[in-house]
């Protein structure tokens, strides 16, 4: 009996030391999860040691608090934000332009064209088919306001000559343009309906926002009205062409652009990026696609969507409410993001910061102010690249440490007409510059 009791002693020993080898690896970091223990011993008047044990707060890298998310959580965000949303249906004007630029030039009298198969019909002067016609578009956006301000995408009513404007309890109304900017791809429209059938939204702080914060999305993807989606901030601080032409021929950028994965597809354009607050921080304006789509195709959701941030919202909708349209200020460069390649290049020390200055536009206030470009051109792992320009690093008192760090503060913090200092390495030397921002030129 005693020795069939030492054995079941025995045996429950050793599974419990089996249980806690199996513990430990299933759970290989509970012991850096579990916040490090000091004992303390005091002592009383009358003698008696007391113990302790109280966590070492000092131990801890950052206080952490959790958000409860749950599927009601998204629930009461679409039920609260679903009738502020709107559905946007565009008839627009394709003019003859818009179609040439889809027509590959070919003159049968060029040396290096292909030779036509024999038999092949004579081709027209003039292009009968491409005769200009209306389209049907359509996108999202949503109230801004009780006057009827609604807010959406520029390339949403561009060339519009009818909007119609549906709400979530589809009753409609048309709708006209107050104001567009192809700078930032935005505009405002406006209906003339009741005011209680207006729902505004709440428009949040863009600046705060983390990579790995939750959100959401409601809009309308192929026409599927009222379909909401939900995700991560994905990214921040990225840049974005946008419609307004440079001088030149360039696009200018839009900046401090959100990366999100929020599901985002053709009719989504122009909607909410709402945080889980129901606060809109941005506006879904372009997807990320692959390859050559073609004429007529379709680009779908790649697992990349880009959105204009609410603090560029809340700059420019109140302008267009105004006058009609935005000016920006300019300093006229064209440049890129200063790499350790070429920094070492140009003999500058290695993580070196800042803008290079690629082409300074003539007339600008970057050429009134004798800023200068690169003329030097070299080969980098096989690829083209100027070097020798200046090389911005600081505006005033902010340092520059990229090119959406540049353009942010020049459209986000500063004015036309407005003085400005920079600080620029020339030739390795930090110098300083005063120059004067100009109004940015009309786009063509």
């Amino acid at each position: 009996m005693k020795r069939t009791t030492r054995l079941l002693t025995l045996l429950t020993l050793i599974s419990l030391l089996l249980a806690a080898c199996n513990n430990a690896a299933a759970n290989p970091t509970t012991d850096t999860a579990v916040s490090p223990q000091t004992t303390n011993e005091t002592t009383t008047e009358d003698g008696i040691v007391q113990t302790s044990a109280q966590t070492d707060v000092a131990a801890q890298d950052a206080p952490v608090t959790e958000e409860i998310v749950t599927t009601q959580t998204y629930i009461d965000l679409y039920n609260r934000l679903n009738d502020s949303v709107v559905n946007i249906q565009v008839v627009s004007e394709v003019s003859q332009a818009n179609l040439e630029q889809f027509i590959i030039p070919f003159d049968p009298d060029d040396p290096d064209a292909p030779e036509l198969p024999e038999g092949f019909p004579d081709l027209p002067d003039d292009h009968p088919g491409l005769e200009p016609f209306t389209q049907q578009s359509q996108g999202s956006g949503f109230v801004y306001d009780k006057e009827g301000h609604i807010i959406t995408n520029n390339h949403v009513v561009a060339d519009a000559i009818r909007i119609i404007v549906i709400f979530s309890d589809d009753t409609e109304a048309e709708a006209e343009i107050v104001g567009t900017d192809p700078g930032s791809d935005l505009a405002v429209i406006k209906v003339d309906v009741e005011p209680e059938r207006l729902h505004p939204v709440t428009i949040g702080d863009s600046d705060s926002l983390q990579v790995g914060q939750l959100v959401a999305t409601i809009g309308n993807p192929f026409g599927l009205s009222g379909s909401m989606s939900t995700g991560i901030i994905s990214g921040l601080g990225r840049l974005l062409e946008a419609g307004a032409v440079a001088p030149g021929g360039g696009r200018f950028n839009i900046p401090e652009i959100i990366q999100t994965d929020a599901a985002v597809n053709p009719g989504n354009s122009g909607g909410p990026l709402l945080n889980l607050s129901g606060e809109v921080i941005g506006v879904n304006t372009a997807i990320q696609t692959n390859g050559n789509l073609g004429f007529g195709a379709t680009p779908t959701f790649g697992g990349i969507s880009y959105v204009v941030p609410s603090n560029i919202v809340t700059q420019v909708v109140p302008q267009l409410i105004e006058n009609g349209e935005i000016t920006y200020p300019w300093l006229g460069i064209s440049g890129t993001t200063l790499t350790d390649d070429l920094a070492q290049a140009m003999d500058l020390p290695i993580g070196q910061n800042g803008v290079l200055i690629y082409e300074v536009i003539e007339e600008s206030p970057a050429a009134e102010a004798d800023l200068r470009g690169s003329e030097e051109q070299i080969t980098i792992d096989g690829i083209p690249a100027f070097i020798g320009g200046d090389v911005i690093v600081q505006m005033n008192d902010e340092p520059i440490n990229d090119f959406d760090d540049l353009l942010a503060y020049i459209v986000r913090r500063t004015s036309v007409g407005q003085d400005v200092t920079l600080q620029i390495l020339r030739d390795g030397e930090l110098e300083t510059v005063e120059v004067t921002l100009q109004a940015r030129p009309e786009s063509e």
